[in-house]
């Protein structure tokens, strides 16, 4: 059963303030969301996005699609939560944890050098690096991921009726050991490398597609 749901935002009692790099809300409140229908389509306007003071991220997986409000943020890496134990957490637009999903993402680490950290957006050309992966169910952990990062044209984008010039940037994931190969893409804003829509694998065969509604930016608060 696949745990991302579409959150419902009327009667929302969430009190949320994102300052000073560190927030959370506690798991009752977590708990109050009501929930629409399980695996319903979200479609969110940018009016409906507006109603709320929440930083709200999209999250389409294969079987359901959810809007997550952002719960934490600490030392650059966020909490993205739905309800229950449903989370997704992002460091520099990338996926680095999930929790409540049926397949995991436990860890992702960089451990020489992370080109999102300096931004997409100084990618000249190719490059190639290595990341580090940890998934469960199975315990596959320190699993050696060999990656390909490829600049691609700039595409139009359209995110809740405004369309964004972003650069596509390709990913390809090879995991020597499991015969897996997989393809991310972020589309990027060429000014400043904010990744405002990407497509992620958090694990061999399972896809996110992130995209930003209402972005938290470091300077936000």
């Amino acid at each position: 059963m696949f745990a991302l749901r579409y959150l419902s935002f009327g009667g929302l009692a969430l009190v949320l303030a994102v300052a000073g790099g560190c927030s959370s809300v506690s798991r009752g409140s977590l708990e109050a969301i009501r929930l629409a229908m399980h695996g319903e389509k979200v479609e969110p306007t940018a009016a409906s996005v507006a109603a709320t003071p929440y930083f709200q991220l999209q999250v389409n997986g294969p079987e359901g699609e959810a809007i997550l409000v952002l719960a934490k943020a600490e030392h650059g890496q966020l909490g993205w939560y739905g309800t229950g134990n449903d989370i997704v957490f992002t460091r520099d637009g990338v996926v680095v944890k999930t929790v409540g999903l049926p397949r995991n993402l436990d860890d992702s680490a960089f451990p020489a050098g992370n080109p999102f950290k300096s931004g997409l957006q100084r990618l000249n050309g190719p490059l190639d690096y290595t990341r580090r992966m940890d998934w469960s169910p199975g315990y596959r952990y320190g699993v050696v991921v060999q990656a390909h990062l490829e600049p691609k044209a700039l595409e139009d984008v359209e995110i809740l009726g405004t369309v964004r010039h972003l650069r596509r940037i390709d990913e390809q994931l090879s995991v020597p050991g499991l015969g897996a190969h997989m393809t991310n893409r972020y589309w990027v804003d060429p000014t400043d490398g904010f990744i405002w829509k990407s497509r992620q694998y958090i694990a061999p065969g399972v896809p996110l597609e992130l995209i930003q509604l209402r972005p938290y930016r470091e300077d936000a608060s």
